[in-house]
């Protein structure tokens, strides 16, 4: 992989993470994507550099019904170190049934929950960012985690969105009910589940929650493209740590990048086509590893293959070719085709990627912002609410 030198910078003061009995090195985690962060995916990246790496989040009613698919996400690779899974529910006892098993079956290392999920079929059952407007429910729901995991001396952390709207902020009391109820940390994602992926992160409102909440680790997530933007975040707003999503995608070596900012180094990756093809084949062939399915790998890679080469001059054709591949053959023969000498294309390669949406108005249970406390339809909906399959 071709590295290049930026301006100097000078090394983070930043300690390790501290997670209750975990630490972790480099203090940057990898948000859990659904369908991307898999453990092929969380290998490119740790390849690359140091940190924490989620897997895909999974609700808690189907691992604890053991579907096969659930199974699947909170599976490791037997050299991963820190073994994370984020769970999503809506349902304090059914989470923490989920805690329960990840804990007694020694399945997990470091347990998170989802309060920050936007996409209408998770907000329109109370869940994800539409949760903490709850305060009992969500109260309810992160101190039984807590409670299950602390038996297996597990940390668990929470993940969460500024509110629903900027007219529905929950995010300061949220971070002090989970403080108080004992979590290892708590991350805030600097947008509202309106905003969706739109518009810029709003970096202040994490820097109040590192304010408000000295005495536990605060991480920021969000507009974080570039090891630069990760450094430039700690030094607004005073976090721990940051959580990195979408940047990554189609660039598992920003965590290489990440590592050196933090450490004081001016190393970045740059790469040439070459490498990038190199990479996208390398990515495949795991997929192939960790589905067992060549044909599901295949297409499973293909919506990885516009954020691999975005800002490269590939022709769309053959961009149209490589996002129909239907085999491990094809697919380095559709890749040998590229102009393999082209060079790293600059900031055209860089910044956002992945779909943003637009802002909508969230899609919410009825009568949901009436008040802050569940009534007696809502607790009766919730209570059947718990989603079968994955989340977004």
């Amino acid at each position: 992989m071709t590295v290049a030198a930026t301006p100097p910078a000078a090394r983070l003061e930043l300690p390790p993470l501290k997670l209750g009995p975990l630490t972790v090195d480099t203090p940057v985690i990898l948000a859990p994507m659904a369908g991307i962060t898999n453990s092929a995916f969380r290998r490119l990246c740790r390849e690359y550099g140091g940190g924490m790496y989620v897997a895909e989040m999974v609700t808690s009613r189907a691992l604890v019904e053991r579907t096969p698919e659930s199974l699947r996400i909170i599976s490791h690779d037997d050299d991963e170190k820190v073994r994370s899974v984020q769970l999503y529910g809506v349902d304090a006892g059914t989470v923490g049934a989920a805690v329960r098993m990840l804990v007694e079956e020694d399945r997990a290392d470091h347990i998170d929950l989802n309060f920050g999920c936007p996409v209408p079929k998770v907000t329109r059952r109370g869940g994800g960012s539409a949760l903490p407007w709850k305060i009992d429910l969500f109260t309810a729901i992160v101190q039984t985690a807590v409670r299950e995991a602390s038996k297996g001396n597990i940390p668990l952390t929470i993940k969460m969105r500024k509110g629903i709207d900027d007219d529905h902020l929950t995010y300061l009391d949220a971070g002090r009910i989970a403080r108080d109820s004992g979590v290892a940390a708590v991350a805030l994602h600097g947008r509202t589940a309106a905003q969706f992926y739109s518009g810029q992160a709003d970096w202040s409102a994490i820097a109040r929650l590192r304010e408000a909440l000295p005495d536990i680790p605060v991480l920021g997530n969000g507009d974080i493209w570039s090891a630069e933007d990760a450094v430039r975040m700690v030094r607004e707003t005073g976090v721990d740590g940051v959580v990195v999503g979408r940047g990554c995608q189609g660039r598992p070596w920003l965590f290489g990048d990440l590592q050196a900012a933090f450490e004081g180094s001016d190393v970045r990756h740059r790469p040439n086509l070459r490498q990038v093809a190199e990479g996208v084949y390398r990515h495949a062939e795991l997929m192939v590893e960790t589905f067992g399915d060549e044909g599901k790998a295949l297409r499973e890679i293909r919506k990885h293959i516009a954020w691999y080469f975005k800002g490269y001059v590939v022709g769309g054709e053959l961009r149209t070719r490589l996002a129909l591949v239907t085999s491990l053959e094809v697919l380095r023969d559709t890749l040998a085709e590229l102009d393999l000498d082209s060079p790293y294309p600059g900031g055209d390669a860089e910044g956002p990627r992945g779909r943003a949406g637009s802002p909508k108005r969230p899609a919410l249970p009825k009568d949901w912002l009436d008040s802050r406390a569940l009534n007696d339809a809502q607790s009766r909906d919730i209570a059947a609410a718990e989603l079968d399959v994955s989340g977004g």
